[in-house]
């Protein structure tokens, strides 16, 4: 089993914070019923002149600062929210990092599951590139989609980036799950861009709606497949939950992650849980979450790490992995 190793972290936050209470004055709602039924306190929203770009870019800066640029062969860039249909945003963070023009750089929609869908992407393609390494990263500026006039979801999401540079490892361990169960009903978001060709009729007047979502049927599916993704990457690597150092769970709803926890029978001390500072980012979460967890100095070699996702589509996907790489001259 070849493995893959973390070599660099990044996140990028916008540094506009919306909290609870201006909520408050935007829509019927208030501080307590958000933080008791979701864990959050508060999100981040971009400014008029960012992009998704401007925000993958900080990011993936950051993953990068100590390593060679030059070593790159893959990128792979998570996102619901492109600045553009075309040209994709892993190809302008090509430009933008200024790395070699002979790598693969592809988009990917898998929702909130991307940025672990990335990563079981970007180590498939590492397959037949050795001495390369992989960008991986989710960026979302949910802002764009979210209905500010719906205080079932408008409560939930923020903007945000987070990237991480690998490398498969023979030397470690990894093993993956992923899945997806098709539905345009219980999380789904219509394209936000109308149709001009004289030969295609719109089929409603309606404009496009932005981000919808059946709360407690996303749940059911959230703690169900979220917790047999994890089991089944672990059987497959031959370890258990009390093997795993770090739990990185999908940072949607703070009860959703106590439900997966409890039903995994995992040590709650042992799962990152930042929510309440930056709500859903969607794709973002894992990166964001992963890049605090590096940062924070609690990683050592050897550490067994699980990453886990579940989003629209719906999808969902998890990672085992051993970390067996601690600072620069391991490189």
């Amino acid at each position: 089993m070849c493995g893959l190793t973390i070599l660099g972290t990044g996140g990028y936050s916008p540094p506009f914070t919306l909290t609870n209470q201006m909520l408050e004055g935007i829509v019927e709602t208030d501080d307590e019923w958000i933080r008791a039924r979701t864990g959050i306190a508060e999100r981040r929203i971009a400014a008029a002149d960012e992009t998704v770009l401007s925000m993958a870019l900080a990011a993936s800066r950051k993953a990068l600062a100590a390593l060679d640029r030059t070593k790159i062969g893959v990128v792979v860039a998570a996102t619901i929210t492109p600045d553009y249909i075309t040209p994709s945003l892993s190809c302008l963070l090509q430009r933008g990092l200024g790395l070699s023009e002979d790598i693969l750089a592809l988009d990917i929609n898998c929702a909130c599951s991307g940025f672990v869908m990335a990563m079981k992407i970007a180590y498939a393609l590492l397959a037949d590139m050795p001495d390369r390494t992989a960008l991986i990263l989710g960026c979302e500026m949910l802002s764009r989609v979210t209905d500010y006039t719906d205080r079932s979801t408008c409560v939930l999401f923020g903007d945000g980036a987070g990237a991480a540079v690998i490398r498969r490892d023979p030397d470690s361990a990894a093993a993956f799950d992923a899945g997806a169960r098709g539905n345009d009903e219980l999380l789904f978001c219509e394209a936000q861009y109308l149709c001009n060709s004289p030969f295609i009729a719109r089929p409603r007047d309606a404009e496009p709606s932005g981000l919808k979502m059946n709360g407690q049927e996303v749940f059911r599916f959230a703690v169900e497949t979220s917790a047999e993704s994890v089991r089944r990457s672990l059987s497959r690597a031959g370890v258990s939950v009390s093997d795993v150092d770090h739990f990185i769970f999908h940072q949607a709803n703070r009860r959703i992650i106590d439900g997966i926890v409890r039903k995994l029978g995992a040590d709650a001390e042992r799962c990152l849980i930042n929510i309440a500072n930056y709500g859903n980012t969607s794709s973002a979460t894992c990166g964001i979450a992963l890049d605090e967890l590096f940062r924070s100095g609690r990683v050592k070699r050897g550490d067994k790490i699980v990453i886990c996702a579940f989003g629209g589509g719906l999808t969902y996907a998890s990672v085992y992995f051993v970390q067996n790489y601690e600072k620069s001259e391991d490189l």
